[in-house]
């Protein structure tokens, strides 16, 4: 099993915690056009999610000694009694490679498919310039993560209550709500404050369908001004 990008996904998640305020829309939106571009409403533009990580996988082809690399390498470390793999970073992509004595290595905290490739070929070349003969071989992108901020606050009970089947709400464990999106298969952190992240992506069109498919049901869900004016009074009369 190959290990998951929980730092970025946290680094992601964290920085999505703070409250955002928009105005209210109440028509749906249109499919996003091609990737790279916004979707319209007649009345303003839909934020389109970014990405904010890709995890690849390489093949090295060849067994490495772990503990030379980690000598031999800048801004490598080794320790295998905490995990087995060499850590390795470089700042152009700022990226992060797990590089295993099997020759598998794991790429992860790129922003485009165009930086992962990059970024996992850098490592290939340091693992060669170390005096082993490293291939480049089955590129494979493993997870893509987005985010976005859909501009307005949203009702997670109501959600939750509505989309059952597909949804995981433990306010006392995680302040978002878990929507296990099928088709696409992508998971969704949805927060009251209208941030989401998506994850679970081999492509970047799911990142973009997920978001189309989620967000007229995130409308209907929409907390209103009245809604947060109500909250707020009860907060001071209580």
């Amino acid at each position: 099993m190959q290990p998951t990008p929980v730092n970025q996904l946290v680094s992601v998640v964290g920085s999505y915690a703070a409250p955002s305020s928009a105005q209210a829309h109440s028509r749906p939106p249109c499919t996003p056009n091609t990737p790279g571009t916004p979707f319209h409403e007649r009345d303003g533009v839909i934020p389109q999610p970014q990405l904010q990580n890709i995890v690849c996988t390489v093949n090295l082809e060849i067994r490495l000694d772990l503990r030379r690399i980690a000598q031999s390498a800048r801004n490598a470390e080794y320790n295998p009694k905490r995990f087995a793999a060499v850590i390795m970073r470089i700042r152009e992509p700022r990226t992060t490679a797990l590089i295993f004595s099997s020759g598998k290595m794991v790429c992860t905290g790129a922003k485009s498919e165009n930086e992962a490739r990059l970024a996992a070929r850098k490592y290939a070349r340091i693992i060669q310039k170390l005096g082993f003969d490293a291939r480049f071989k089955g590129f494979t992108i493993q997870n893509m993560v987005g985010s976005c901020d859909v501009r307005f606050h949203i009702r997670l009970e109501g959600l939750n209550a509505a989309q059952k089947k597909f949804t995981t709400y433990e306010p006392e464990l995680f302040p978002g709500l878990v929507y296990r999106m099928q088709k696409p298969k992508i998971v969704l952190l949805i927060f009251v404050s209208g941030k989401i992240v998506l994850t679970g992506a081999k492509v970047r069109d799911e990142i973009y369908q997920a978001f189309s498919n989620i967000y007229p049901i995130l409308k209907n869900f929409m907390k209103l001004d009245s809604d947060k004016s109500g909250l707020h009074q009860q907060a001071i009369s209580g």
